[in-house]
């Protein structure tokens, strides 16, 4: 018979909030399968959990998945652990998800902290709606049609980023969004836990330094109406025009035209006609 993946949330710094069913968990499956078996040694030692860990990681995820898909599918349970919160969410475990759903293997979820959730609520941004962008790509083109990709977004969006890299981060945020609102947190639930709500502007110029430290998650502002409304139908129409002069039909044209200005891809693409 089958085993079972269990997906285990992790303490994203106080170890306070390691439910007890995630230790129970870990105290009752076979094997434990850990992005760094050093740093879930450490929490394994704090609860007095002794099991053995496989390593499982970006560079060896899928020839360990096969590996650790076999185990469970022979009768062991395991719980896939990351090195703080939700495994799977921007992270390796993804992958094994998706091989143990492919291989008709059970899964079932142990939730605990998560930095994105978490960020967010006390971000003082809206909630309501929102998208989770993960770490942007430290490649020049990845990284700038991301953020081309989000102009236009009308959603918080969330972001991941290391301390080295939030300098650039913020500029090319302020530079592709204008000046928004958004909210860095960093250090959450440990001891130096900060939220700086402030403005893209004021953070590139005053954070670029790298001179913030810690895990950091951004909390940015979409697009609201007020820049949306920064367009006229003409200059939509006009958007649209420049697109079919690129090669895209007419069709194609006015939804690009749609998403960038806000108005309506139908009236657009009949004053395009028009014209």
């Amino acid at each position: 018979m089958s085993g079972i993946l269990y997906v285990v949330g992790t303490p994203i710094g106080n170890l306070g909030d390691f439910s007890p069913r995630a230790v129970e968990t870990l105290e009752q499956v076979d094997f434990i399968a850990a992005e760094d078996t050093r740093v879930t040694l450490k929490l394994m030692n704090h609860f007095g959990i002794k099991k053995p860990m496989v390593s499982y990681y970006e560079h060896n995820k899928r020839e360990r998945g096969e590996v650790i898909c076999e185990r469970i599918e022979s009768g062991e349970s395991c719980a896939i652990v990351t090195d703080a919160g939700m495994p799977c969410i921007s992270d390796p475990g993804e992958l094994l998800v998706s091989q143990c759903a492919e291989r008709g293997i059970t899964i079932a979820v142990v939730p605990g902290p998560t930095a994105m959730a978490s960020a967010l609520a006390i971000s003082g941004l809206p909630t309501g709606r929102f998208t989770f962008e993960g770490f942007l790509s430290v490649t020049k083109k990845s990284r700038f049609d991301h953020l081309e990709s989000l102009k236009n977004e009308r959603r918080t969006m969330i972001f991941y980023e290391a301390p080295h890299k939030l300098g650039n981060t913020l500029t090319d945020m302020y530079n592709y969004f204008g000046d928004r609102r958004i909210s860095i947190v960093r250090e959450l639930t440990k001891i130096h836990e900060e939220v700086i709500r402030t403005n893209l502007k004021d953070a590139a110029e005053k954070y670029g330094d790298g001179g913030l430290k810690g895990e950091i998650v951004l909390i940015v502002e979409g697009k609201t109406e007020a820049e949306q409304a920064e367009y006229t139908i003409e200059q939509a129409v006009q958007i649209a025009r420049q697109y079919s002069k690129e090669g895209a039909s007419a069709s194609e044209a006015a939804k690009q035209a749609a998403k960038e200005t806000g108005f309506k891809k139908n009236e657009i693409y009949r004053l395009l006609l028009e014209k």
